[in-house]
């Protein structure tokens, strides 16, 4: 039953991204090329050009995947690091092997929440965000534009980051947060692209 639920929730996901990237389209060609979004042209095609914009496409994921390790190692790192430390107290206060593997586990737990904690903070996330924001505003979108994109970019790489580290651990994050990214700086753009039809067919309205 939950599976069933999972699956249809998949779907409806996958079907409102199509929805909007079909409205998306056809809003761009309601307000033409100078009024849809800038980064959102050149992405792909840029990324498979065999050039310069393949290189600047494998440069920008490498560095977000690169502090995405980065964040991931240090989880893990406080965790084995707190394991240890607790196994140490277990052998000294006489515990059985079974019991100190068990506080070992839930100290090592705790230490990796807390530094996924702090971590979050500062790592993948904010680099990825700020990257996505200069980037699309250095391929000529606005502001708003940039914003959208780096906003949708931050809370995507969040959200992927926090469901994949739940199914697959690290590895399940560094997925994750590579894939959220990538949908959420897609959404932002689709949504820019939205408001400006929207905005556009109000305007002919009036």
């Amino acid at each position: 039953m939950d599976f069933q639920k999972r699956k249809v929730q998949f779907l409806l996901f996958v079907s409102a991204i199509i929805a909007l990237n079909i409205t998306a389209e056809k809003c761009r060609q309601l307000v033409g090329e100078k009024g849809s979004s800038e980064s959102g042209k050149l992405r792909f095609l840029n990324c498979f050009d065999m050039g310069f914009g393949s290189l600047a496409c494998s440069v920008r994921e490498s560095v977000k995947l690169y502090f995405y390790n980065i964040r991931a190692a240090h989880v893990e790192g406080a965790r084995h690091d707190a394991m240890r430390r607790a196994l140490a107290d277990g052998v000294k206060q006489g515990m059985s092997p079974s019991n100190s593997a068990k506080y070992a586990k839930k100290k090592g737990d705790k230490a990796a929440k807390l530094a996924s904690r702090k971590a979050k903070r500062v790592m993948g996330p904010i680099i990825s965000c700020g990257w996505d924001f200069f980037e699309a505003v250095y391929y000529g979108g606005t502001l708003t534009e940039g914003f959208l994109r780096g906003t949708s970019t931050l809370f995507g790489t969040y959200a992927g980051g926090f469901f994949g580290e739940q199914k697959l651990g690290r590895f399940g994050y560094l997925l994750g947060s590579h894939m959220g990214s990538w949908l959420g700086a897609t959404t932002g753009l689709l949504l820019y692209d939205l408001a400006n039809g929207l905005h556009f067919l109000l305007h002919s309205v009036t």
